[in-house]
């Protein structure tokens, strides 16, 4: 086996350990075969009515707490923690800057993430662009986006607590690791998880919280603009708040 594929298979090998993910079991396979079962086993197909692999959210966030943005989105990309890796065509790690000055978190990947990898795509992505650029921000200079969820909940459903469960210590290192200056939670989901209150959004939305010492900013999904234009008035309010809590963090600077 060439020494370069060795040291990745040995080090893909150990990042399962460590995470609490099954075995892999290579017996009788000879070396091409191997090498493609090893290919596959970040999309491992599980039942939807298995638990959560061993191991507990706290013992994750300790696995991933000196993780660096490569190395935790390997881990994101091989994790079977969950239900939801059962079926997913991709995991929906992140995109944008990793040094971007603000961080917008959405709710979970819809049917056209999880077709491409990439968080926001389609309409809502392309509103989302559209209400970034109204503020002078962009996902390929200064915004990186990602969402509480990794992987596609079916049919779009909502997010279980167990699913969000296993998925936040990720989420928190992602924080740690890209240090915003300020946060952005799109969606009731998102923003209940980022301000730690079950308010509904509406109640949430309008004010800065904070987030590890962060300033956060909550407002409405743009699916739910889609929906309902009726709330684009809101959501362009809370925007102009947005911009105010960066300009105090140029201030700041």
């Amino acid at each position: 086996m060439n020494p370069e594929v060795r040291s990745a298979f040995a080090a893909y090998l150990e990042q399962r350990r460590r995470l609490g993910e099954p075995d892999v079991v290579l017996h009788g396979l000879d070396r091409r075969q191997a090498l493609a079962n090893v290919a596959q086993v970040p999309r491992r197909i599980v039942s939807a009515d298995s638990p959560a692999p061993a191991g507990s959210a706290a013992d994750l966030a300790q696995v991933v707490g000196d993780l660096d943005h490569g190395q935790l989105r390997d881990a994101a990309l091989a994790c079977t923690r969950c239900r939801l890796s059962d079926g997913r065509q991709h995991v929906v790690f992140a995109d944008g800057n990793p040094e971007g000055r603000v961080m917008v978190v959405g709710e979970a990947p819809g049917a056209r993430e999880d077709a491409t990898g990439v968080p926001f795509v389609g309409q809502a992505g392309r509103l989302l662009d559209l209400m970034l650029a109204a503020v002078g921000l962009s996902r390929g200079e200064s915004v990186y986006i990602c969402n509480v969820l990794k992987c596609r909940p079916p049919g779009n459903r909502d997010p279980l607590p167990d699913e969000i469960g296993s998925c936040a210590p990720l989420l928190k290192r992602q924080i740690e690791v890209v240090a915003p200056e300020v946060l952005v939670g799109v969606g009731s989901f998102a923003a209940r998880w980022l301000v730690g209150e079950n308010r509904p959004l509406g109640k949430l939305r309008g004010e800065v919280h904070s987030y590890q010492g962060v300033p956060l900013v909550v407002t409405y999904h743009p699916a739910a603009l889609l929906r309902n234009p009726g709330l684009s008035r809101l959501a362009w309010a809370d925007l102009q708040l947005l911009c105010r809590v960066i300009d105090g963090a140029n201030d700041a600077a």
